[in-house]
């Protein structure tokens, strides 16, 4: 050892004296109880004070540095003398060690205690040094920076990328302490190390838009393309049928017809053996459609196929379940709300370009996708969401984790609540798997919530790294406390009291449990809040009124149009009795394959007639009886009065189709 080493060496242990605050006097498996030192006025208070909560104790053993976390202060006997020498208790919780080598230099920090302290081992406050060796990350090439520790803010906290994603993590805190920016944050710092990236974020509020600049693909409403088709059974029953009370009548007719729709549409599209692999071939043979399989079909052959069978049945009462689906699909296929499902005139299997955008594939300089949920009718929100994360599961299934992909849901309680009466259960379903499964197959998964005790506890524990900011509510905190799995337990102590952008941090992404300050955004990387300021706002006189039209123009255009999908059996019963006659009197016995091979022959001849002269083939008893009025862009109340607004559009209808599907 050189005499600088020795000089560096002998001016630490200088300071390590100066910051011993105590002795220890209990120890058991996982605490310690420390005796602070009596109060000695010739020693400078820094080193003398009573350490605070949270704060990171060394003990020197044998052959290592033990670290414990101060989880409570107290005096056994207080007095009422402020001159009397008190007898001043500090318990640590035990966290890990810092071997020593034979000269004495700390080697690699690791979790948990082989060598305990002895009664009469001194304590004193970690040097920063050896903050740093505690709460460094092993493998420094895939950590990234998110914020400081309390207790000394040189000292950053970084997170395993690896660990984080591959694991799953959540983001829990109350409304208002800043979530949103702790989810930009932490993303941003990804992206940047990683611009490679394949990252799709469910966005209800449209709050994200503005964070990643350039790097984002936004997909809302109005330009999104999720065919009807690519939705399972379940969903679609959601869909068409909700929860009316002949449900499963209803959804019996779909799951006998939609098969029927897929094998015609398979028939007149399958590509020749030449051009085409084994397994395609394969896919594309009729025979094993199911309601499930993600091919595409045409709506016009299931109305047509629907008409059929209305035609073939005697009874009148056994009508009512193909007439509520025929009025269901007029109606939804005209509302232009559902464009991004039903909105295009003719239908192509375009689900690979499907895939490429969503996951990013390539990714062009965008690695996040970002589903912007506002203005999605809410009846079809959940299955928009389930559709999504059942994709997500499903490529990384059967890609076999090729290309690995983090799916962040907020306001994940929406989507997997606790109350197994709430919520979608494919939705649920579909989260739970990824969950459970998806680290198999390269699918990570990122929870935001301001309410843990609605979440489904099954997801939340398979998070394993857990970012809880600040919480009041009781249950909330039982939840948090009760996910940690560390023996830092006191930290939860601090979670009704924290700051904005703070956070216990704890987990496999992390080196250590400890409370972490998260570091600012840039302004132009903030979130779009929507809260309005009533101090501002409420000294200024609105005079111009003009912003109401386009406030009850936006109002209307997001209700939805109104249909008779939920009449008794009886009323459509009623309805229309000359129909079902006619339909008897006027079509001959035929099966719904003859019905479709006459469709056929009257799509080849459209197909061979100039598109300027082509017949309306919604005239032609396809029951689409009207094209849907074009959907057009209205002002939001801030740009009609040509200011800057506070609050976010409830709805994006911008350059929704034009368009009613085949």
């Amino acid at each position: 050892m050189n005499a600088a080493s020795a000089s560096n060496k002998s001016s630490t242990l200088k300071e390590n004296d100066a910051r011993q605050m105590g002795r220890i006097v209990s120890v058991t498996g996982s605490q310690a109880i420390v005796l602070l030192d009596p109060h000695d006025a010739s020693k400078s208070s820094q080193n003398n004070s009573s350490p605070e909560l949270g704060t990171l104790l060394a003990i020197r053993s044998s052959s290592s540095i033990v670290f414990g976390m101060v989880s409570a202060l107290s005096v056994p006997v207080p007095s009422h003398d402020s001159a009397a020498n008190e007898m001043h208790i500090v318990e640590l919780e035990l966290l890990g060690e810092l071997p020593l080598d034979e000269h004495g230099e700390p080697l690699t920090f690791r979790r948990g205690v082989s060598v305990y302290p002895c009664l009469g081992n001194r304590a004193r406050v970690a040097t920063r040094e050896e903050l740093k060796h505690v709460y460094s990350i092993s493998n420094t090439n895939s950590a990234v920076r998110i914020g400081s520790l309390q207790q000394d803010s040189a000292i950053p906290t970084m997170v395993a990328v690896d660990e984080l994603l591959g694991k799953h993590f959540a983001i829990l805190g109350t409304t208002g302490t800043g979530k949103s920016c702790v989810v930009a944050l932490i993303l941003r710092a990804i992206l940047k190390e990683n611009p490679q990236a394949h990252m799709i974020l469910l966005d209800p509020h449209n709050e994200y838009s503005s964070c990643f600049g350039n790097m984002a693909e936004i997909v809302t409403p109005s330009d999104l393309n999720l065919p009807f088709w690519l939705m399972t059974f379940e969903e679609t029953v959601e869909v068409l049928i909700g929860n009316q009370s002949d449900r499963e009548l209803d959804a019996s007719v779909l799951a006998e017809l939609i098969p029927l729709a897929k094998s015609y549409y398979a028939a007149k599209n399958t590509p020749s053996a030449s051009g085409c692999s084994r397994l395609q071939r394969r896919t594309t043979d009729s025979g094993i459609f199911t309601v499930d399989t993600p091919v595409p079909y045409r709506i016009s052959d299931l109305m047509i196929l629907l008409q059929e069978k209305m035609g073939s049945l005697d009874q009148r009462s056994t009508l009512a379940p193909y007439k509520r689906l025929k009025t269901r699909l007029e109606a939804i296929t005209q509302d232009p709300r559902y464009s991004f499902m039903f909105g295009n005139l003719t239908v192509h299997d375009d689900m690979a370009s499907v895939l490429c955008r969503l996951f990013r594939i390539p990714v062009n300089g965008k690695p996040i996708t970002i589903i912007e949920l506002t203005g999605f009718p809410s009846e079809v929100t959940n299955v928009v969401v389930s559709v999504l994360c059942r994709m997500t599961f499903d490529f990384g299934l059967w890609s076999e984790g090729y290309v690995p992909i983090t799916l962040i849901c907020e306001e994940a309680h929406r989507y997997v609540p606790e109350d197994t009466n709430l919520g979608f259960e494919p939705t649920k379903r579909a989260i739970s798997r990824i969950a459970k499964e998806g680290r198999k197959y390269g699918v990570s998964l990122g929870i935001v919530t301001q309410r843990p005790a609605e979440l489904d506890a099954t997801i939340l524990s398979q998070c394993n790294t857990v970012f809880a900011m600040r919480m009041t509510n009781e249950k909330d905190q039982e939840i948090v406390k009760a996910a940690i799995s560390d023996a830092a337990t006191s930290l939860m102590e601090f979670i009704p009291s924290m700051r904005d952008r703070e956070a216990i941090a704890f987990g496999e992404g992390l080196a250590l449990p400890g409370r972490i300050h998260f570091d600012p955004l840039p302004e132009h990387a903030l979130p779009k809040r929507g809260a309005a300021s009533f101090s501002d706002q409420w000294t200024k006189e609105i005079t111009n009124t003009e912003f109401i039209d386009s406030v009850v123009a936006r109002w209307r255009a997001s209700s939805a149009p109104e249909t008779i999908a939920d009449l008794t059996t009886q009323e459509l019963e009623n309805s229309d009795t000359n129909d079902h006659q006619e339909n008897t009197e006027t079509t001959p016995s035929r099966s719904p394959a003859q019905g479709l091979e006459n469709f056929d022959r009257r799509s080849s001849i459209e197909t061979q007639t100039p598109p300027s002269h082509q017949p309306d083939r919604r005239s032609e008893n396809l029951m689409l009886t009207s094209k849907p009025a074009p959907s057009i862009r209205l002002k939001s109340p801030a740009e009609a009065l040509g200011v800057g607004g506070f609050a976010r559009p409830s709805s994006n209808l911008e350059n929704a189709s034009e368009n009613t599907p085949e």
